[in-house]
C-alpha cells in the first residue's frame, strides 16, 4: 500500500469509529481501520483471535473483551474448533454486538452437517446473525474445495442463510495456497483469511500468489499468523510459557516489523495469535503501525532466512 493511501485509510477509518459510537474517542485515533468489501463496512486492523478464550475463566474472558472493545477492535473471529470460545466470547461479546463485526466458520463440508454447527454457533454466541461466514481450513482441493461446492455441500447451506440475512458476507479461510487459489477461482467470496507471515512470505514465498489472486477478484485478504516466528525447536525455552503449535513473535521490535509487514501486503486486518499476551502486544503496537521500508523489509528478509518457516505445511522438525 502507498503512503500516501496508507495515510488516507487511517485517517478515514478513526473517523468511522466515532462515528460509529464507539467506546471513546482515544480508542478510535489509536485503532484504524480498513474498508471490508463493498458496503462501507470497516474493519479494526487487529482482530479478536477468538481461540484465545479456550478454556477462560468467563470473568477474564469478559474483561480480556471488554478490553479489546475499548481499545478499538471491532473484528471478532471464532469458530466451533476452537473448544469452548465460543460459549466464553458469546456472553462476553453480547453487551458490543451490535457495533462488532462477528465472523464464525464451519470445518463441515456437507450442508447437513454445516446446519448443525451453524444454529449451535448463533446460540452459543447470543446472536441471530454473522456478519461473516467462512469454510474453515481448507487444507486439499478435493476433500476440502470440491466437496464444499458439490452438490448437498456446505456452500449451497451457506447461499441459503445469506438469503435469509443470517449470513451477510461469506468467506473462507486456508492453510495451503492450492486450496486458497482454487476456492477463489470457484466463487466470488468476500474474503480470503490466510496466512501472511514474514518468515513464510520471504524464505517460502508463501502468501504472495493468493494475494495476487484475491485482489484482482476484489476479495479482501485477512491476515492470520502474522505473528507467527517459525515452528517450534524441542529445546526451546518459550515453548511452555506459550503452550502454541508455533512460536510467536513476542520481542517487541520484531513483532513491530512483523505486524508492520503483513499490514503493508493489502491486508485488511490482522488476527494476533491465540495467546493474550501475543494479543495484548499487537494491541500495544497500534500505534507503530505504518507502512514498512525497503530497509526494514531487508532486515526482515535476513531475519527469515535463518528461520523455519511455519508455512507451507510440512513434517515437523521438532
Amino acid at each position: 500500500m502507498k503512503r500516501r493511501a496508507f495515510v488516507k485509510t487511517t485517517a478515514l477509518g478513526a473517523a468511522a469509529v466515532a462515528l460509529q459510537g464507539a467506546p471513546s474517542q482515544a480508542a478510535a485515533a489509536k485503532m484504524p481501520l480498513r474498508s471490508y468489501g463493498r458496503d462501507g463496512v470497516r474493519l479494526s486492523i487487529i482482530g479478536f483471535p477468538g481461540l484465545v478464550l479456550r478454556n477462560m475463566e468467563q470473568e477474564r474472558a469478559n474483561r480480556l473483551v471488554a478490553d479489546s472493545v475499548e481499545r478499538g477492535v471491532n473484528y471478532f473471529d471464532v469458530a466451533p474448533a476452537y473448544g469452548d470460545a465460543e460459549v466464553k466470547l458469546g456472553p462476553a461479546l453480547e453487551p458490543y454486538r451490535k457495533n462488532v463485526f462477528l465472523a464464525c466458520k464451519t470445518k463441515a463440508r456437507d450442508a447437513e452437517g454445516a446446519e448443525v454447527e451453524f444454529k449451535r454457533s448463533l446460540a452459543r454466541l447470543r446472536t441471530d446473525h454473522f456478519d461473516l461466514y467462512q469454510l474453515h481450513c481448507l487444507k486439499e482441493v478435493g476433500r476440502d474445495v470440491d466437496a464444499a461446492f458439490s452438490e448437498g455441500g456446505v456452500m449451497a447451506f451457506i447461499a441459503d442463510q445469506q438469503k435469509a440475512g443470517r449470513v451477510k458476507y461469506v468467506g473462507f479461510t486456508a492453510h495451503t495456497e492450492e486450496a486458497a487459489l482454487a476456492a477463489l477461482e470457484r466463487f466470488r467470496f468476500d474474503s480470503v483469511l490466510f496466512p501472511i507471515s514474514f518468515a513464510s512470505w520471504m524464505k517460502m514465498d508463501f502468501g504472495p500468489k493468493v494475494v495476487k489472486a484475491a485482489r484482482a477478484r476484489g476479495t479482501a485478504v485477512l491476515a492470520m499468523k502474522g505473528l507467527c516466528r517459525n515452528r517450534w525447536t524441542k529445546d526451546d525455552p518459550l515453548r511452555k510459557r506459550f503452550r502454541m503449535w508455533y512460536r510467536p513473535v513476542h520481542d517487541r521490535g520484531e513483532a513491530t516489523l512483523a505486524l508492520r509487514f503483513t499490514l503493508s501486503q493489502t491486508v485488511v486486518a490482522a488476527v494476533p495469535p491465540s495467546n493474550e499476551t501475543v494479543h495484548r502486544l499487537a494491541l500495544d503496537l497500534v500505534p507503530t503501525i505504518r507502512p514498512i521500508t525497503e530497509a526494514e523489509t531487508a532486515k526482515l528478509q535476513a531475519l527469515a532466512q535463518t528461520l523455519d518457516p511455519l508455512f507451507p505445511e510440512g513434517p515437523r522438525k521438532a
